[in-house]
């Protein structure tokens, strides 16, 4: 799996709101700032976080961004299936029904290589990565 820019810049910043000290809303020219992200591309990737339910929009001169839930019960597997979509192994596309044998094994070993990274994402909890410098 690749991770996009998108999807690094999310993890970014919301590992950045994880690891302050106060739940304060935090001003998206602070976060792009800190993390090195050209602030427009930050608030497009901050806003389908914001729809997801991961992160809290608070308007105004003291607005800015928080986490909506506790950096505990986000994992990385929430951040990247927002940005990515669900992590699923290949659909086979057939128009003619006409699957045979080996399709259907590469789609089962695809399926379970897609399960396992689904696994290995969720177990990563976002304080584990704000704790990183």
């Amino acid at each position: 799996m690749e991770l996009t820019r998108a999807a690094r810049y999310a993890i970014a910043a919301i590992s950045f709101v994880a690891a302050q000290k106060t739940n304060a809303p935090i001003a998206s020219h602070v976060m792009a700032q800190a993390r090195g992200i050209p602030e427009r591309f930050l608030l497009k990737v901050l806003k389908p976080l914001v729809s997801a339910g991961i992160l809290t929009s608070l308007k105004g001169p003291n607005g800015g961004y928080a986490l909506a839930r506790p950096a505990t019960q986000i994992t990385l597997l929430d951040v990247v299936e927002v940005i990515h979509g669900p992590i699923r192994g290949p659909q086979l596309n057939r128009f003619d029904g006409n699957v045979n044998k080996l399709d259907r094994d590469l789609d089962a070993v695809c399926r379970r290589c897609a399960e396992q990274m689904r696994r290995t994402l969720q177990r990563v909890r976002i304080t584990d990565l704000a704790a990183r410098p």
